[in-house]
């Protein structure tokens, strides 16, 4: 598991001192994400580039959040270095009820999964959204229903409690 920070567009300097940061501590980029809104890629393309490319350097990966909402041009899965896509969880919360949003969510799971990215669904609650996204190969999946967010001093005793199908996941 690896921990998540939101990225605001007002913080081009958290990421510059937090990718010195990794280069002091000796720690791998890969021991971080970074979620990223559509809106943050369109309000100046050129420097989101920019900042997510530095940000690649440091093997940082990028996820791109609340996929499905807002702007959700296509064009920005070859556009940015993005490794993860998220699900937004409007889509998710009504999996069991609505055929379109299951229909919806199998699409962006197979768009995301065809390009070579991992996809993660956001809001989960249910045993049956769990076992519906495991069923369509969207391996990854963040909610209550496996556990609320975790402070850091307790991420340990996460570990335990995770159901297992998806404790390596997200």
């Amino acid at each position: 598991m690896t921990p998540h920070r939101n990225f605001s567009p007002g913080e081009p300097l958290w990421i510059c001192r937090r990718c010195s940061l990794l280069e002091v501590s000796g720690l791998c980029g890969t021991q971080l994400k970074l979620e990223i809104t559509e809106s943050v890629l369109i309000e100046n393309t050129q420097l989101a580039t920019s900042l997510l490319l530095e940000i690649k350097q440091h093997q940082i990966q990028l996820c791109l959040d609340d996929f499905g909402t807002g702007y959700s041009s296509l064009s920005y899965l070859h556009q940015f270095p993005i490794d993860v896509l998220k699900i937004d969880r409007s889509f998710v919360a009504q999996l069991e009820a609505d055929n379109d949003k299951r229909e919806i969510v199998k699409a962006i799971t197979n768009l995301g999964t065809t390009l070579g990215l991992t996809v993660v669904a956001e809001g989960v609650e249910t045993a049956g959204q769990a076992t519906f996204l495991q069923s369509i190969g969207c391996l990854g999946a963040q909610g209550y229903y496996f556990s609320p967010p975790v402070p850091e001093p307790e991420v340990q005793k996460f570990f335990y409690r995770v159901p297992s199908q998806y404790s390596s996941h997200s």
